[in-house]
């Protein structure tokens, strides 16, 4: 199945089953770097008829190799943000119209018409780079509802522009912006959303996921702090209405794998390395191996507690190098 909008419109366990086998192997033919580590597991793609059956490419290739198969050059290229000294994964576009119906229909899945919102973005790490899909996903969403914008460090301004804007507001921020926003002013704010992105991007110090949503709840005046959950290799993003909880449109799943043994699928609430499919990652990978480590539950949610440690790894990149 490579149409996006048949993807878009799964409605069922099956439905999701069929498309997941049917893209594993246009895939396994069609994309290069996914085609050479599927024959160095030794799997059979014509063999593989199940989920549970499919390998997952660790996402460190994405750094290293081109995933893609499209068929003409993509008209984008997302890369993922690094620290100083390490390499970016990069993550080819075929049509960047894929993209925008899949982030549109996500985003819609969990909050309804983006039109009806002002959103502000808080998003300074990403706007000083070149490539982030997030900026290019908070750009579309703003212009459809015609209020709202990017701010670097002008909180001052962001204050003054949501005050004024009687839209119900989403404040979308990397984490270490809202924080700096929160210690310096503690806006009570509005009729707003605070959701943040994730990532102290070498800013400030990591803090537990309950501690800053406390910090953030206090200093904004809301009840709960939104998240999402995204990366430059996927195409599809998951939300969180609190609790650190998230959720995924249908067709994108979330399964978790034994650190030591990333060939084994764990049970549903078993802690382990997040694996993600993303159907809507049709002319790259749509089966990928993180490096984050969380759980799923059976409706289908799933939480983010943290990232692999190096040393607690065995043997998984092994058929990487």
């Amino acid at each position: 199945m490579t149409d996006i909008e048949e993807i878009l419109h799964i409605s069922s366990d099956a439905e999701f089953e069929r498309a997941a086998v049917c893209l594993f192997r246009f895939q396994a033919e069609r994309c290069a770097p996914y085609r050479e580590y599927v024959r160095l597991v030794g799997i059979d793609p014509a063999g593989v008829d199940c989920v549970a059956r499919i390998p997952f490419l660790p996402i460190e290739l994405f750094k290293t190799h081109d995933i893609y198969c499209g068929d003409a050059a993509p008209e984008a290229v997302f890369t993922s943000s690094s620290t100083t000294g390490q390499t970016p994964s990069r993550h080819p576009m075929a049509r960047l119209g894929i993209y925008e119906r899949t982030f549109e229909a996500a985003f819609r899945t969990f909050y309804g018409d983006e039109a009806q919102y002002g959103i502000y973005a808080l998003l300074p790490s990403y706007l000083q780079r070149k490539g982030s899909s997030l900026v290019y996903m908070a750009d579309r969403l703003i212009a459809h509802g015609n209020s709202g914008g990017f701010y670097l460090d002008d909180y001052d301004k962001l204050l003054s522009d949501m005050e004024a804007d009687p839209k119900p507001k989403i404040l979308l921020g990397v984490t270490y912006a809202l924080l700096d926003l929160a210690e310096k002013y503690a806006p009570k704010l509005r009729d707003t959303i605070v959701m943040e992105t994730g990532g102290m991007k070498g800013y400030r110090e990591e803090l537990p996921k309950q501690e800053l949503h406390r910090i953030l709840c206090e200093a904004f005046g809301v009840k709960s702090i939104h998240s999402e959950y995204g990366m430059a290799e996927l195409t599809s993003q998951g939300y969180s209405d609190g609790g650190g909880v998230f959720r995924s449109p249908r067709w994108l799943k979330i399964v978790t794998r034994d650190i030591n043994d990333p060939f084994s699928l764990l049970p549903e609430g078993s802690r382990g390395g997040v694996n993600i499919i993303d159907l809507a990652n049709i002319y790259s990978c749509a089966f990928i191996q993180t490096q984050d480590v969380g759980r799923t539950f059976a409706d289908g949610s799933f939480t983010v507690e943290g990232r692999i440690d190096r040393s607690e790894i065995r043997g998984c990149n092994l058929l990487v190098q």
